[in-house]
Parts: C-alpha cells; sequence; structure tokens
C-alpha cells in the first residue's frame, strides 16, 4: 500500500478555498426550476406511514374525544389549498390498536384545503405515540404520513402536507 502525504501549500489553500465556493453555489444550479422559484414541493411519504392501512376507511363525523388531528393539504407547485380531498386517519387509542374499526375514518377537506378529526386520545405503540395520515385517491399521488407525537398526554397535532398531482390532474386542482 502506497500513501501519499500532500504537503499544505498556499496555491493548495486557495485550490481548495475556490473548489468549496463552487460546490456551494452548484446545488442552486442543479435544483429544479419549481424549487429555484418557490414553488412548493411534495411531502415525501414516511417510513411506516401505511402500516396497518385499509383502503376506503369510511366517512366518519369523529371517532372519539380527547384528541384532535388537523392541517391543511395543498397542492405541489402552486400551494393553493386543495378542497373536497378525502383524507383517512388512522391510531392506536384507549379504544384499542390500529387496526380496530373504531379507530379509523376519513374526512373531507374544506374550501380552504382544511381538515379536523377529534379522536380518542393516542396511546403509545411500540414505544411512540402516533397517529396515520393518508391520501390514496386518484387525481394525486398517493401519500402515507406517521407523525409522532411529542408526547402521549399532546391533545391535538397539525400535520400539513403537499400533494402531488398525478400525470393526468396535472394543472387541475380540486
Amino acid at each position: 500500500m502506497t500513501v501519499t502525504i500532500i504537503q499544505p501549500n498556499r496555491r493548495i489553500l486557495l485550490l481548495g478555498a475556490a473548489a468549496a465556493g463552487v460546490v456551494g453555489l452548484l446545488p442552486r444550479y442543479l435544483l429544479p426550476a419549481n424549487a429555484q422559484s418557490g414553488a412548493l414541493a411534495a411531502t415525501e411519504t414516511m417510513r411506516g406511514g401505511a402500516n396497518n392501512y385499509i383502503p376506503g376507511a369510511p366517512m366518519v363525523d369523529n371517532l372519539g374525544t380527547g384528541f384532535t388531528a388537523s392541517g391543511i393539504v395543498r397542492e405541489a407547485g402552486s400551494g393553493k389549498p386543495l378542497r373536497n380531498v378525502r383524507i383517512q386517519i388512522w391510531a392506536a387509542t384507549e379504544r384499542g390498536g390500529e387496526r380496530e374499526p373504531s379507530n379509523r375514518g376519513s374526512v373531507m377537506t374544506d374550501a380552504n384545503g382544511r381538515y379536523r378529526l377529534d379522536i380518542s386520545p393516542i396511546v403509545p405503540q411500540f414505544g411512540q405515540p402516533h397517529i396515520h395520515i393518508a391520501y390514496d385517491d386518484p387525481g394525486f399521488a398517493t401519500l402515507f404520513l406517521r407523525p409522532v407525537l411529542n408526547s402521549r398526554h399532546d391533545k391535538s397535532m397539525t400535520v400539513d402536507f403537499v400533494l402531488a398531482p398525478t400525470a393526468g390532474n396535472a394543472g387541475k386542482s380540486s
């Protein structure tokens, strides 16, 4: 094995500083145009977000009381609030685990893209108090989220997210 030792001198230090400056500028030129213009990027699916997902959860008024999940849903790119979008929420609560039918349901966003669902108090599952939120209807890319509460004693969580239009829905927001 051969090892080459480079002795630092002024020329090497100047070249290194110039290279660092160029590397600092590269991300600006490598980002897509919409990221540079301030367009809103789509939220990425979270690992574990689809755990215990069951398609077609019924529309509900609430899943109990004691905890509130809420947020705003926006369209990627424009950032416009999305109305009449079906959001599914499920969680482990004092009434049972995530697979308990009474712990899952769907709600629609309002005219301002807001959703809200009252739920029984959340209990930790696998050591973490968390909820699941999904979008899985035509028009936008499927999204699964698994946000973790700060404490099992939290009474609410706001989860805003951004949906990417599918190819056939680009430019057509609700």
